[in-house]
């Protein structure tokens, strides 16, 4: 069911919208948990230290491709506010036709470069070879996770986002079914763990496209759709490319981080998955308020009502924020019980650990919500440059804490890596916001001249 973004009140519509995404996003985080606590119950710490590890080149190579196809799309969006249909269809055709050549590109490249990132982020030794096994298994099935998140992002393009999470719950629940058989069953370690999801991510996909084919006949494409348009690969590379360097410059950050925190050991490595996870989990909200703004401004700048903009804007962030303090106290209390979840045995040294990057991280939720909304506000609206700015302000931060941890083998200058980077970043995009909402205020009414 395709929803219209630019009627009605924004309140309702960002809730209604955001909902399933939710949903959503904490079943896709839920799957990619299952491999983290059967791994680290079934197999050893240092079988989950070793997905851990690569959890950083994961985020380069998938985040990269995730932030390109949903920037390839955000001309859908606009298109379906301003009622060309035929534009929108062309753009969803493009965008097909673009990502299918980045993924195999990107594929390629990865493989050949593996032990390399490895090797540069001081992967130990004692863990190299499961994090190689783990990763490989990814990369080669990285076309599985595009073709999910650019049919997902197309659906939500038009207002659908409840069917994505029809088939992402059933994905989760086959990842789950076959991290339980592979690993338990067949033995298959860390290995088994990356081809549950790779195939969990392939369904989801597939389902995707068999829906789109079969139930929404306004995304029926036709073969002239998928000629490459050059204003139409222009405008989705223009807004694209920014959006997958703004999560690659992110990534380069994290990977520095990672590199610090594996100078600290197995054990360490561990906990900070394990907490990792759990934030990657009660953070989903932020991620879901991002992809409803990147659809609520999108539609609404089709037809210019930048007043609605600005009111969905300050909607999401009171929404963020509220939902930030409640979390930061529920996981303090809830920690231990979720530790056990991922550790057989004492978990002691573990939870002390875990609750140390909590507790400093958790502090900083609401500007880690900014970073999302505006981010994708702007994004949204055509503006790349000053989002992907902010993810330079997030690289700078947490390098300079990573290099000084480093030094210092400070677990905590570590934790505070990612607080840094989600407080100077989250100012720097309020502040590039407003200087963006007056830049099209400006040209909104040279246009009435």
């Amino acid at each position: 069911m395709e929803l219209d973004m630019t009627k009605g009140s924004p309140f309702r519509l960002i809730v209604k919208f955001m909902i399933p995404i939710i949903l959503g996003n904490l079943f896709q985080q839920l799957y990619n948990l299952a491999d983290t606590v059967i791994v680290g119950r079934f197999v050893g710490v240092q079988a989950l230290a070793a997905v851990g590890a690569t959890g950083t080149i994961s985020f380069l190579i998938l985040g990269f491709l995730q932030g390109l196809t949903t920037g390839f799309t955000v001309q859908t969006a606009q298109r379906f506010g301003a009622g060309d249909m035929e534009g929108m269809k062309k753009s969803v055709g493009n965008a097909a036709v673009l990502s299918v050549a980045v993924t195999v590109v990107m594929t390629a490249a990865s493989v050949l470069c593996m032990d390399w990132l490895l090797r540069v982020m001081q992967t130990p030794d004692d863990i190299m070879q499961m994090s190689k096994t783990y990763i490989l298994i990814i990369c080669w099935g990285m076309g599985c996770s595009v073709l999910y998140n650019l049919l997902s992002s197309i659906l939500r393009a038009v207002g659908n986002s409840r069917v994505p999470l029809y088939f992402l719950i059933l994905s989760a629940a086959i990842n789950v079914v076959g991290d339980l058989v592979l690993i338990i069953n067949f033995h298959m370690g860390v290995a088994g763990a990356a081809i549950a999801t790779v195939a969990s991510q392939g369904i989801s996909g597939v389902l995707c496209l068999v829906y789109m084919i079969k139930k929404v006949p306004l995304l029926s494409l036709r073969k002239e759709h998928f000629r490459l348009d050059p204003w139409c690969v222009r405008n989705q590379v223009f807004i694209g490319l920014p959006m997958a360097l703004q999560f690659s410059i992110t990534a380069v950050g994290t990977i520095m981080v990672q590199a610090a925190l594996n100078l600290l050991g197995s054990t360490v490595i561990a906990a900070y998955t394990a907490a990792g996870k759990v934030e990657q989990l009660v953070t989903q909200v932020f991620v879901a308020m991002g992809m409803t703004m990147a659809t609520y401004c999108g539609q609404n700048r089709g037809v210019n009502d930048l007043e609605r903009i600005k009111k969905g804007g300050r909607i999401a962030f009171w929404i963020s924020s509220v939902y930030a303090v409640v979390i930061y106290v529920a996981v303090q209390f809830a920690l231990p019980w979720i530790i056990r979840l991922f550790v057989s045995g004492d978990v002691t040294e573990v939870l002390g650990y875990a609750r140390t990057y909590i507790g400093i991280c958790g502090l900083f939720f609401i500007p880690l919500g900014m970073i999302y909304i505006y981010r994708n506000l702007m994004q949204s609206c055509g503006y790349g440059f000053l989002p992907m700015m902010g993810g330079v302000v997030e690289l700078v931060s947490r390098a300079v804490l990573a290099v000084v941890a480093a030094r210092l083998l400070s677990y905590e200058g570590v934790c505070l890596a990612n607080a840094s980077a989600w407080c100077f970043a989250g100012i720097f995009l309020y502040i590039a916001y407003r200087f963006t909402m007056k830049k099209m205020e400006r040209d909104k009414a040279a246009a009435y001249l």
